[in-house]
């Protein structure tokens, strides 16, 4: 993921040279595909008879058109800061609960509420509720959903903008405590996630009553989501949330078993797909060098699954198959009756915040410490989490306390371990504890995008089962 302040420095909404609300971003342009009828200029004139009324005319191609909206949503998406969240959607969102519970009226509310809101964002809604109860679900399906309509959305952790805000104030900072605070109070719509669930202190209490005042003033549309009661919150906060006509405030019952229970399991839906058996080594049309890294992890990862000794760290772009290996190593474990604790960083470290809660069935030391003895540790998507000192910190000393003790963990990540050169990384290079893969890739996901090859690629395979991250 974005560090947070680099997509606050890109917010700034300006009229732009290609006019369509945005600069251009190194990276951003998804792959253009060649297209016979215009061979990818975007414009082409008719083969018509003279004195046709489009003789001589420049059209603009249909596939322009859909190059400017492909360009476009990918642009929100990555300001939006809802990168990691793109899952979270309204197609994933169970409105009636699980379905061994009974249905729950609230949920469907909140759920009904949501899509109103995210079809035509008026106001403020306001989302309470437990740990585990949907409330980032929900807002972040609204953000996707907004983003889909073509729409600018700014999803941010209160915890994260508090400690972005703070880090304003430093002689190193590129990017001004007045610029960055206008940009979050003024963007269309600002989505804020866990209010109250950070250090409270009256300069975070000051800075988050001026967001939320200047948004009420203008009536801004804004998302929140509470975990706990409204009057545990700041009483002007509250007396602004519960302004009649302009706030809608639904609480989520909580709809999953203790968040202790399921913390380190892995859903019975990835255990089915994510076998070595069902990963599809022909990937996404790569070529010769690409074929031969995705055999290459699918390879060590088996070997590594029938006897789990020091580190194994997948690095790769998104959707290249990461994983779907990681998950492949841990059924092999689990057939053969061994333990595994599978953890997605971002929600490991949302977790450790949650033991701190009053509400907490387990404490810190005890969880901390289960993750950092697990027999098997496997942590997806490393890099991906909202950084901030507290987080490095906590991710720092579950990686020492692993290297030092030699103990099996699964690494995947994003992040290109063969040039980091930090605490982690290095430990991650360490050849006499462990290993070190690359998948380098076309994206499985982008089959049906991808003109230039996501036919050839149908025609020669059904695409198996869902490769992962």
């Amino acid at each position: 993921m974005q560090d947070l302040g680099d997509i606050f420095k890109k917010l700034a909404i300006r009229p732009p040279a290609n006019g369509d609300g945005f600069p251009p971003v190194e990276g951003s342009q998804p792959p253009v595909s060649t297209c016979e009828r215009c061979g990818g200029r975007g414009w082409f004139t008719p083969d018509v008879p003279v004195g046709h009324h489009d003789f001589g005319r420049i059209i603009a191609c249909d596939c322009q058109q859909q190059r400017i909206v492909d360009e476009r949503h990918h642009r929100l998406l990555r300001y939006s800061n809802l990168g990691n969240l793109k899952r979270f959607t309204f197609e994933t969102f169970c409105p009636d609960g699980r379905a061994k519970d009974a249905p729950q009226p609230q949920i469907r509310a909140a759920y009904d509420a949501a899509l109103a809101f995210a079809a035509d964002p008026k106001g403020w809604l306001v989302l309470t509720g437990p740990n585990g109860a949907g409330k980032t679900h929900l807002a972040a399906a609204i953000g996707n959903r907004v983003i889909q309509q073509g729409n600018i959305v700014l999803f941010t952790h209160v915890a994260d903008l508090l400690d972005h805000l703070r880090s304003t104030f430093s002689p190193t900072s590129e990017i001004a405590y007045s610029q960055l605070f206008e940009q979050v109070k003024s963007t269309p719509l600002l989505i804020l996630d866990g209010i109250g669930n950070y250090s409270t202190t009256p300069w975070a209490e000051e800075k988050l009553m001026q967001i939320v005042n200047h948004r009420f003033d203008l009536e801004l549309p804004t998302v929140m989501t509470i975990s706990g009661s409204l009057d545990e919150l700041d009483r002007y906060i509250v007396s602004r949330i519960r302004t009649p006509g302009l706030s809608r405030i639904l609480e989520l019952p909580g709809m999953a078993q203790p968040r202790a229970k399921r913390l380190g399991g892995i859903e019975p839906q990835m255990l089915q797909r994510m076998t070595f058996e069902l990963f599809d080594s022909r990937g996404n049309n790569p070529s010769a060098e690409q074929r031969a890294s995705l055999d290459n992890a699918m390879r060590v990862a088996r070997n590594y699954a029938a006897d789990p000794d020091g580190w194994l760290t997948i690095i790769g772009e998104t959707g290249v198959g990461k994983t779907h290996l990681a998950v492949a190593i841990a059924v092999e474990q689990l057939k053969r009756g061994r333990p595994v604790f599978y953890a997605f960083v971002p929600e490991l470290l949302d977790y450790l915040r949650y033991t701190f809660s009053p509400e907490a069935k387990v404490t810190y030391d005890n969880i901390f410490d289960e993750i950092k003895n697990a027999p098997l540790l496997i942590l997806d998507d490393l890099g991906q989490e909202h950084s901030s000192p507290w987080a490095n910190e906590k991710l720092y000393q579950i990686v020492v306390h692993r290297h030092n003790a030699r103990l099996p963990t699964v690494i995947t990540s994003m992040i290109d371990f063969t040039k980091e050169r930090g605490p982690i990384g290095s430990r991650v290079q360490d050849p006499s504890v462990g290993q070190l893969v690359r998948m380098d890739a076309p994206d499985y996901r982008n089959k049906n995008r991808d003109g230039q090859r996501g036919a050839a690629a149908r025609r020669a395979a059904p695409r198996r089962a869902d490769q992962g991250r």
